[in-house]
């Protein structure tokens, strides 16, 4: 049995949050098998909406590691204190930046992150060759109204100006994560405030520990510079297409871009299909 762990945006579903049939039929091929395919992702659960659930996943790993879930069962949660939380709020609303809070219990954005968000939400889906969206689009669930002095929190992600905020808000909270993203290419278009020491990799041991399983069974999907953490952990760690060239280099194998059926041909190489789909895969032409 594996344990296989999956990053979201990228990986499992393209840039504008499309999940190709081909990914569903690996994932459930795979558990049918007998391994176990858990998400991995800087998503609160809040953000992973019904259709991933549907698939048939083990449980995620959320908020780029703050949260570990197996079967319905928190086996760890972790959140930025209250306090740290309305600090963060107060800096980003005093240098007129707007964000939104990433809690379990939905997502929360600054009155005007529905409007001035809409730039950074556009550039991140043409950067996947994608039609512009909008940030309603993107989260559909975000409500956009207080309170923002929350003890829910797992992180906070905010619209950058200028790269210069993300270094800014890295000295002024030394006491949090501080991170950015932006998508393929990976320039800097969000930057974001998290629990502290809180990686994917650190969540992965954490879920081992629970299950009494190995790391020598463990197989991670990514494609950003966050996930490099995960797939150095992990035994195996495949980089898909579309990735940047730093997780690329490092990993063990490069499969194809999601929305060409890359999680698919990832699985089919390591054989953690089903025998019927391996017997299929072996007979499709390569993309």
């Amino acid at each position: 049995m594996k344990i296989i762990l999956l990053d979201v945006d990228g990986t499992l579903v393209d840039y504008e949050g499309r999940l190709p049939d081909s990914a569903v039929r690996a994932v459930r091929s795979a558990r049918k098998a007998g391994h176990r395919v858990y998400i991995c992702t800087g998503r609160s659960r809040a953000e992973v909406y019904p259709n991933l659930w549907e698939i048939g996943l083990d449980g995620m790993i959320g908020g780029n590691g703050s949260y570990v879930e197996d079967h319905g069962h928190v086996v760890m949660h972790q959140l930025i204190t209250p306090e740290q939380c309305r600090r963060a709020v107060e800096w980003l609303q005093a240098r007129d930046l707007d964000f939104y809070l990433e809690s379990n219990n939905g997502l929360f954005g600054s009155p005007r992150f529905a409007d001035r968000g809409n730039r950074a939400v556009e550039e991140y889906a043409r950067r996947g060759g994608k039609e512009p969206m909008t940030v309603r689009e993107v989260f559909p669930t975000m409500t956009f109204e207080g309170p923002f002095f929350r003890d829910d929190v797992n992180k906070i992600s905010f619209v950058l100006s200028r790269y210069q905020d993300y270094l800014d808000a890295a000295e002024a909270f030394p006491d949090l994560e501080a991170g950015t993203w932006g998508g393929k290419g990976e320039t800097a278009l969000f930057g974001d405030l998290g629990v502290k020491g809180i990686t994917k990799a650190n969540a992965v041991q954490h879920l081992l520990d629970y299950l009494g399983a190995d790391r020598a069974d463990t197989v991670a999907f990514g494609d950003a510079k966050v996930d490099i953490p995960m797939l150095e952990f992990c035994q195996v760690g495949v980089a898909m297409g579309s990735g940047g060239a730093e997780i690329k280099a490092m990993a063990d194998y490069v499969t194809g871009d999601v929305e060409r059926d890359g999680l698919y041909q990832g699985f089919a190489h390591l054989g953690l299909l089903g025998p019927e789909d391996e017997r299929e895969a072996l007979r499709e032409p390569e993309r």
